[in-house]
Parts: C-alpha cells; structure tokens; sequence
C-alpha cells in the first residue's frame, strides 16, 4: 500500500498530459505503464498461489483487457468535452453526459463481473480485495480527471 501515493502521482501526470493531448498511442503508452505498476500493486495486496493464483491472475488480465477499451472510450468523452466546454450547447453537452453516465455504469459492471468471477473460481478473500482495490483505483482516476475539467477545477 505503500505505492498508493506513487499511483496518485503517476495517474496526476498522465490526466494531466492526456488533458493537454490526448493522442491514442499516447493513452495505450500510458495505459500500458500504469497497467505495469498497477499489476505489481496488486501482487503486494492480494497473494494467492497454485490453481487459483494462476485463475486470479487470468481473470485480472482478462478484466485489465477489458478495462482499458473502457478508459480509452472515456478518455475520448472527456477530451471532447473539455476541449469544447466553452463553446457546448444544451444538446452536445447532453449528448457527451449521457456516454459519460453510460460509460461510468459499463465499467462498475465489468468490476462486478470480475468481482463474480474470481469469487466462484478463487474465493471471496480474494475477490474482496480485488473488488477495493479496483474501487480504490476507479476513485483515484476519477478524482484526477475531474480536477483537470475546465468546471471542476478548484473543487475538493
């Protein structure tokens, strides 16, 4: 756990460049290295070996797979948004909230997908700290992106 405030500097960085740019090979980049470190996380907090570790760690791959495509799909809503806050009427910004809100329910059911699925194969204790953590990260991630949107700057 001590990581954690290494993971809140990194994913600052990232928003803040993906704010300022938001290229796709730049986000698989960044992806790519947060899913490295973030991987190495998950190894310290939830210790599980021999078949389930193996069915864990596949279940993890698959869901980090998953996950990306939701993040760049974000990332996308995001950019789009802040790069026209300024000049968005009623129904482009209602047009972008509701891929937003869409979005946000996609990705907590892929946690609780997941969540289900290590469950059966791995056991609770171990897809109870995958569920907290993956709450933990979600949190953090959206916390960092929000500070860096044009209206929700200087908020919290």
């Amino acid at each position: 756990m001590k990581k954690l405030p290494c993971l809140a500097v990194f994913l600052f960085s990232v928003v803040y460049t993906l704010s300022a740019q938001s290229n796709q090979e730049e986000v698989e980049l960044f992806q790519s290295v947060f899913g490295m470190e973030k991987k190495a996380m998950v190894g310290e907090f939830i210790q599980v070996d021999g078949e389930a570790g193996q069915a864990f760690w596949n279940f993890f791959d698959q869901y980090e797979t998953e996950r990306k495509a939701h993040g760049k799909k974000r990332m996308t809503l995001l950019s789009k948004y802040a790069e026209n806050y300024l000049t968005l009427d009623e129904g482009g910004a209602e047009e972008i909230m509701k891929e937003m809100i869409s979005s946000g329910k996609a990705c907590d059911k892929l946690i609780s997908k997941y969540y289900k699925s290590i469950k059966k194969e791995c056991g609770v204790k171990t897809a109870a700290p995958f569920f907290q953590l993956e709450a933990y990260f979600q949190s953090s991630i959206r916390k960092l992106i929000f500070e860096n949107i044009p209206c929700c700057r200087g908020i919290g």
